[in-house]
């Protein structure tokens, strides 16, 4: 288990990224939703012990992490957002070099290792093609790869998805859900879709905060009754977004279609909506963004 409590951090320039992030996160996956610009990176980058936080504290199964970091790489995965790689070398020549880099010196157990993972990510008929000729999809298929070398027991996966066509993003979602639950898997995103597909825990994070936490079923349950859809034509938005609280919109045949928040019916014209994690998603964010109301004294 990886238990978060009260981690902040401000960088040199007084940007706030991360704003007392409290959070619990369990074996299995984890959905870790936000806008970008949210702190998300930030806050794996953090767990992953690639830089320090202003004040908070970070365990993993009652590993104190920010005071042992290498302990914590010992048993990290980690597929960055930016994941880098050398174009020249091959599939499994890298990989073979990533695995000596995570400690496996033992040349029989290393190279079964590596022809294993290759496998497992579907790589194995292009070990021997350069890197810098893979597509976004096998890119992101061999970094997976490299964030399970040595059994990793947390496993950090920073927008994985981000750029990659419809196909690609199926093969690597179905790549994520065979890693298993005995493991910490935290999937950072900000494509709903991604979340609502694998992950039995989530939080939404923006602005540096948690937002919400819980069980995506649990939370969509909240929102049966209180979201509204109406089709107006393009010219209508603005009156409909200053007249209601409008949580997203959407084309379709030429035509806008809003979803709107509302404890009843906002009025004529909307029809109830089944809610999904994308009403959860936006209802949660346009709620940030409103101003508070002061309470009368």
């Amino acid at each position: 288990m990886l238990t978060i409590t009260g981690l902040s951090h401000v960088y040199g320039n007084g940007t706030r990224a991360l704003d007392g992030v409290n959070l619990t996160i369990p074996a299995g996956m984890f959905g870790l939703l936000g806008p970008n610009g949210a702190g998300k990176s930030t806050l794996m980058r953090t767990i992953a012990t690639l830089q320090s936080p202003t004040s908070g504290s970070i365990l993993f199964d009652g590993l104190d992490v920010l005071k042992e970091p290498e302990a914590l790489r010992r048993t990290l995965g980690y597929l960055p957002q930016d994941f880098g790689v050398y174009p020249r070398g091959s599939a499994y020549d890298m990989l073979d070099h990533m695995a000596v880099l995570k400690g496996i010196g033992h040349g029989g157990e290393r190279k079964q290792t590596v022809e294993a993972l290759l496998h497992k990510v579907n790589l194995w008929d292009v070990r021997k093609k350069a890197l810098a000729g893979f597509s976004g999809g096998m890119r992101q298929r061999f970094g997976i790869a490299q964030a399970l070398i040595g059994n990793p027991r947390l496993i950090i996966v920073d927008e994985p998805t981000a750029g990659l066509d419809p196909e690609e993003r199926n093969r690597f979602l179905n790549l994520l859900a065979e890693i298993g639950d005995n493991v910490v898997v935290i999937l950072s995103t900000h494509i709903v879709e991604d979340v609502a597909d694998l992950c039995p825990r989530m939080a939404v994070l923006a602005g540096g905060r948690i937002l919400l936490e819980g069980a995506p079923l649990d939370l969509i349950a909240e929102t049966q009754g209180r979201v509204w859809q109406k089709t107006i034509d393009r010219a209508e938005l603005d009156d409909h977004m200053r007249d209601y609280r409008v949580i997203s919109t959407r084309l379709f045949a030429g035509r806008t279609i809003i979803h709107v928040a509302s404890d009843g019916s906002p009025g004529p014209g909307f029809t109830p909506v089944t809610g999904n994690l994308e009403d959860v998603y936006f209802s949660t964010l346009d709620a940030s963004r409103r101003p508070v109301t002061p309470v009368a004294a």
